[in-house]
């Protein structure tokens, strides 16, 4: 989990003064600090003493922050405290730290389970004692002695005597006897410095006494002032954790019950509001921190069900709207949704099939999401049960956005909800290559790990030398193979199309441009060179689609100058 300096209260020292009624020994619960040293903590670590609970997260650093830790420790400077749970329950806890087996403790002693200090004792078992293996290991760290610097390894190889590996400042044998060839006085005098200050170096150990699981997972929650920060879904998981159940390995089972359908990459956030809804609450905040009151079989019974329709909701996605993963969804939590509604439901009918879709690209295309607050979540949650039963007759969320020069204002880029709502209406039109009408491969263009699908009709270049307007707008957009995009490279639209009509005829290319919802009063702007007059035609275009996957009547556009319209992130909630 997190790793800061915890705001634990520390009694003060007892006074000479005190009340003769005053206790004269603190509760078990009373935190104890101690002064202990550091190498002597990780000893204890690898011997069982102390344990990691398994709510604790995998360790998070990264290379900088390890080498940072280390600089800190040799130049004496205070890293905060670190934080122990003694407690005779019997947890489950992690078998390893830093990639090394952690001894087995014995049963009749209690045990200190690391509640905050994860991530600096990771690291000093890590650096301390990792046994040679894989050579870009971040355990790998070695120590020059002229520069004063610590760095990582990237090799087995002998490192020159001035260079000193932290491993074998485990061994003080080892580590002498290694640089005993060792002639510059300076050098040896800062081996001696570095050795000593990882013998030495002294952190305070806040013991906290027995108590229960309930009563210590508020300390743990508030173990966020600085460092690696607490998520919602790290706080819930040390919130409701029991020895029957971890919201991390439940999340994880969702996770791989969905993965071969593309869309185990959701974050975290997105299943715990699935989760919050399924075991009766809502979607927002407060219902997911509800989570901590309900029982074990209760949090079960709604992983189950969330497993369940997840799965209904990935194939819902893929084979109902065309979305073939996670990347391609407009907007993140549209997914917890869709997992509420398929549980209720089940098997919806072919009218409630209808409603489901409707609700999709109705609150794709309003940008329904990209400002979904709390009491939207809780109006939801009652509409969906209300529909499922039949006391709605629909979905409907009330607002359409119904003006066409949306497409003509917004900037295409990878998490834009409308770029994306455009790319899955051209894949479900089935578009075709404008050049050699070959198909164009959905799944590989909606993956949005790069771009080499999406191209300009109007090409970028050509906009940027006849300064004729922005290029990465959504209505100039085609899906085009990059063998395509190549041969246009920044000619003009009256050049290539011409081509295109001279070698394969003009109602071939109408063909094509229409299976990539581009009309034929867009092409005829397009061979004048028109970019204005083209990406009005094309709004027209696609907004027409929009609205038919809506469910809504298309009517005749009418010219509109275009607005300033605020660009949306797909996840832009509470």
């Amino acid at each position: 989990m997190p790793d800061t300096s915890p705001s634990v209260p520390v009694p003060p020292p007892p006074s000479a003064a005190s009340s003769p009624s005053a206790p004269k020994s603190r509760s078990l619960r009373d935190p104890k600090p101690t002064a202990e040293r550091i190498h002597q903590l990780a000893g204890r670590v690898l011997s069982g003493d102390i344990v990691l609970p398994e709510f604790q997260r995998p360790f998070v650093w990264k290379r900088h922050q390890i080498l940072e830790l280390l600089d800190s420790i040799n130049r004496n400077f205070p890293i905060g405290s670190m934080l122990v749970w003694e407690s005779t329950q019997d947890l489950m806890s992690k078998r390893s730290i830093a990639d090394l087996e952690i001894a087995d403790r014995s049963p009749n002693y209690p045990v200190n389970y690391l509640l905050d200090g994860q991530q600096r004792l990771s690291t000093v078992c890590g650096v301390l004692h990792w046994k040679p293996g894989n050579a870009k290991s971040v355990w790998n760290v070695a120590f020059d002695l002229q520069t004063k610097e610590f760095f990582h390894v990237d090799s087995l190889a002998d490192l020159p005597l001035h260079q000193v590996p932290l491993r074998r400042l485990a061994d003080p044998s080892e580590f002498y006897r290694r640089l005993s060839p060792l002639t510059d006085a300076s050098l040896t005098e800062t081996a001696d410095e570095l050795f000593n200050r990882f013998t030495d170096y002294q952190v305070a150990l806040v013991t906290l006494g027995d108590m229960s699981l309930n009563d210590v997972a508020p300390v743990f929650e508030r173990i966020n002032s600085t460092g690696t920060r607490l998520t919602i879904f790290d706080l819930m998981r040390a919130a409701t954790w029991s020895t029957s159940f971890d919201l991390g390995d439940s999340v994880e089972k969702v996770r791989q019950a969905i993965a071969p359908k593309k869309f185990a990459g959701l974050d975290e956030k997105v299943f715990l509001r699935a989760l919050s809804a399924a075991a009766g609450g809502s979607f927002n905040v407060e219902s997911i921190d509800d989570l901590r009151k309900k029982d074990g079989d209760t949090l079960a019974r709604a992983v189950q069900e969330t497993e369940e329709s997840a799965k209904r909701a990935c194939d819902f996605l893929a084979t109902e709207v065309g979305v073939p993963r996670y990347e391609a969804l407009p907007y993140a939590n549209q997914f917890a949704v869709l997992c509420e509604i398929y549980r209720i439901v089940g098997t919806p009918s072919s009218t409630q099939l209808g409603d489901i879709r409707r609700w999709f690209w109705r609150t794709t295309l309003a940008g329904y999401f990209g400002g979904w607050n709390t009491g939207q979540m809780t109006s939801d949650t009652t509409t969906i049960r209300a529909w499922g039963i039949g006391v709605y007759k629909s979905l409907d969320i009330g607002t359409v956005t119904s003006n066409e020069k949306i497409w003509r204002v917004k900037t295409f880029r990878a998490n834009s909800a409308t770029a994306k709502m455009v790319a899955l209406m051209l894949s479900n039109a089935g578009p075709l290559d404008i050049i050699s009408g070959q198909k164009i491969d959905p799944d590989k263009s909606l993956a949005w790990s790069n771009d080499k699908e999406f191209h300009h009709f109007f090409p970028q270049a050509y906009l940027k030398r006849s300064r004729k307007g922005t290029p990465h707008l959504v209505a100039n957009i085609v899906l085009l193979t990059s063998t395509s995009n190549i041969h246009i490279r920044d000619s003009s639209p009256s050049v290539y199309l011409q081509e295109i009509i001279d070698a394969d005829g003009r109602e071939t290319l109408v063909a094509r441009l229409a299976t990539n919802l581009v009309s034929e009063a867009a092409l005829e702007a397009a061979l004048k060179d028109d970019y204005e007059g083209f990406l009005y035609e094309r709004s027209i275009t696609l907004q027409a689609e929009a609205m038919r996957l809506c469910g809504e009547p298309t009517t005749t556009a009418v010219a509109t100058e275009p607005e300033e319209i605020q660009d949306e992130n797909d996840d832009t909630t509470e």
